[in-house]
This record gives structure tokens, C-alpha cells and sequence, in this order.
């Protein structure tokens, strides 16, 4: 992060947590959102009514148009035992916005949508002191990806660059800074080339701002070939963003705690900095719903913190404020995973990982 950048009291009050327990990170918005059952009419609103494009399922667009619904789709989460609540941001970038012409709307929702969440996390700060709740203002990987051709006639097509990914990822981070984030949360990366864009936009955005915030990095393991989409390995997935020095390194989305234990395992063990993971309720159904119940996945959960894998969990796909609820009751008085102390190599990546003495 900027070297002239005044010392962020976040870092070291969210680290000073993280040593003493594991952090519960809040569950599923868009599966909640799901619950709702809304309509067209729903999204659009008075204010977008007129809108010359379907907007269903434009879920981040809500924090506008619905702000109540999704400031108690936080509180849900606040009170089943969450610490750190995420933003309704997943896919408010200029990027991925195009998609419902809705660009120019980005930063307003970024700004609305960490202003609704630091409002809620507030209320339950001062309700429980002791317990202070913060704000991850979430990045998301966009609807594009700089590594990999749409177009399969020809492989050397992009369709996006890396200075537009960066910035789109500056004007989202500045607008989530504004309304009150505690720290940047960029999430289930597939692409790392993707989080590499977003990394350097939130760097320029502290610049900007003239002041820092704590950055979590959270990839995605797309199946059981243990790698992100566009091929890496956990380990090397992990070299590649080292060098960012996040507060918190992790893996989130498209597995089950049961197929991603082994990648959990592997983070933990290589993993210099704090470790998150938010996995979906196992693999969707024929219906594309999620089966995993509460009880069932945080034994699961149980297991890693005792094992000494986590600092952070929370919930992906299909998780409920039941299943934090279950995650918070059970990892009450569990320690957090140690930092390792890790030989000095220099640390490299391609497709896998290649450390050298």
C-alpha cells in the first residue's frame, strides 16, 4: 500500500481482533435477495420505472430502490453473530453495471450501499461495544476477465483492458471509502490478472484519499481440479498476490466445505498474513439451490477452526443467517489460526507455484 499514506487504526484494531479470535463474516446476499421472490416492478422502482432495459437481478441496484430490504438483510446477519458485514457491491463496478446501461450509476451505489451498511453496523456497535462490527466495502470480479478470450475463434481477443478493470475498481473504492468502509474486501477472483487490476485501482484510490484502508483478497476454486479459472493452484493463486500485503488472504465461493477443505488446508499452511474463507452451502441442486443445511456445514466449519485453518469465515452461496448463527455458537472460544513463520524463498507462480531458496 502508498508508503506516504497516513498509518489506517483499522489495520491494527482488526489484526489485534484477528489474534485473539476468528472473525465471523456474514452469509449470502444475493440468496437472501432470492427469498424475496422480486419482481421486475421491485427493482425498478418509482425512480427507474421508466428504464429501457430489464433490470431483474440487478441485486446491487436495490441499495437505491429497496434500501430498506437490504439494511435488514444486514441486520439478519448482525444478529446471528456477525462481525464483519459486506456491502451490496458484488457487481456495482462501471464494468459490470454496462450490463443494465447503468454505468454512470456505479458510484452512487457504491457510496449508498456502504452508507446503509455502516449505518446498521453502528447501530449494533452501540448496542455491544465490546463487540465492534465493521464494514467490508466488496469489489467484485467483474463480468470480464483480462486473461481468457470470449471468443473461442480467436484467443488472443480481450474484452476488457487492465487500465479500464483499474479504473472502475478506483471510482468504486474512493465511492466505498466515502460511505464509511472499515476495510476492502476483493472477492471471488477467478482471474488473477482481474485482482491484480483491482489491487492496483485500490492502491491509486488510497492515493487519492490520502489514507489507507486494511485489504482482504479472497480467490475462487472453480472445481475439483483445485484451481481458479484461469488455472492456478491455491499456492501459486497465493504467490502471485503476496506482494499486496493484505490483512487477509482467502478462498470463497463455487465449492462446499467439503470439496474445499483440502484447499483451506494448503492456504493455511503457505499463507503468510490472516486466512478467510466463505464457501457456498455445497453444490447447487438440479434447481440451483443449496442443500447444505446449518447444523451440517458448520460442523464443517467447527472442524477447520479447531484444526487451526481460519481467522475469518462467513458464508458464500446459499448461506443463511442460520448457517453464521451455527458458525458463530460453534467457533465461540475457538483459537485462531497461529501466523506461521515461514522460510525466506522467493516465491514465484505460473499455473503452479515455484519457491526457490
Amino acid at each position: 500500500m502508498p508508503n506516504n499514506a497516513p498509518t489506517n487504526n483499522k489495520q491494527a484494531e482488526i489484526s489485534a481482533a484477528l489474534k485473539e479470535r476468528i472473525l465471523i463474516l456474514d452469509g449470502a446476499m444475493g440468496t437472501m435477495i432470492q427469498d424475496h421472490k422480486l419482481e421486475e416492478e421491485d427493482y425498478r422502482g418509482e425512480r427507474f420505472k421508466d428504464w429501457h432495459v430489464l433490470i431483474k437481478g440487478n441485486n446491487d441496484l436495490l441499495s437505491l430502490t429497496k434500501p430498506d430490504l437490504i439494511t435488514d438483510i444486514h441486520r439478519g446477519f448482525l444478529s446471528a453473530g456477525a462481525d464483519i458485514i459486506e456491502t451490496n457491491t458484488f457487481n456495482s463496478t462501471t464494468i459490470s453495471m454496462e450490463d443494465y446501461d447503468m454505468a454512470n450509476l456505479s458510484r452512487e451505489i457504491n457510496l449508498e450501499s456502504a452508507k446503509l451498511a455502516r449505518a446498521i453496523c453502528d447501530e449494533f456497535t452501540a448496542k455491544t461495544p465490546e463487540k465492534p462490527r465493521y464494514v467490508a466495502g466488496v469489489l467484485g470480479p467483474t463480468s470480464k476477465t483480462c486473461s481468457i478470450s470470449p471468443d473461442v475463434n480467436d484467443p488472443g481477443y480481450r474484452n476488457v483492458t487492465f487500465d479500464k478493470l483499474v479504473t472502475a475498481y478506483v471510482e468504486s473504492t474512493l465511492a466505498l471509502m466515502e460511505g464509511g468502509a472499515d476495510l476492502i474486501l476483493i472477492e471471488t477472483i477467478f482471474d488473477t490478472l482481474n485482482a491484480k487490476a483491482a489491487s492496483f485501482g485500490v492502491e491509486e484510490a488510497f492515493e487519492q484519499a490520502g489514507r489507507t484502508l486494511p485489504v482482504m483478497i479472497s480467490g475462487t476454486i472453480t472445481d475439483a481440479s483445485g484451481r481458479t479459472l484461469s488455472g492456478q493452484t491455491t499456492e501459486a493463486f497465493y504467490n502471485s498476490i503476496r506482494h499486496i500485503k493484505p490483512i487477509s488472504i482467502g478462498l470463497n465461493c463455487a465449492l462446499g466445505p467439503d470439496l474445499l477443505r483440502q484447499y483451506v488446508e494448503e492456504l493455511s499452511r503457505v499463507c503468510e498474513t490472516f486466512t478467510s474463507v466463505h464457501p457456498n452451502a455445497g453444490l447447487p441442486n438440479e434447481f440451483g439451490e443449496y442443500d447444505l443445511e446449518a447444523p451440517e456445514m458448520a460442523t464443517e466449519i467447527i472442524d477447520w477452526g479447531k484444526s487451526g485453518f481460519i481467522n475469518i469465515v462467513g458464508g458464500c452461496c446459499g448461506t443463511t443467517p442460520a448457517h453464521i448463527r451455527a458458525f458463530a455458537k460453534g467457533l465461540a472460544g475457538v483459537k485462531p489460526r497461529q501466523l506461521p513463520e515461514l522460510e525466506v524463498r522467493m516465491r514465484l507462480s505460473g499455473l503452479e507455484a515455484c519457491n526457490l531458496n
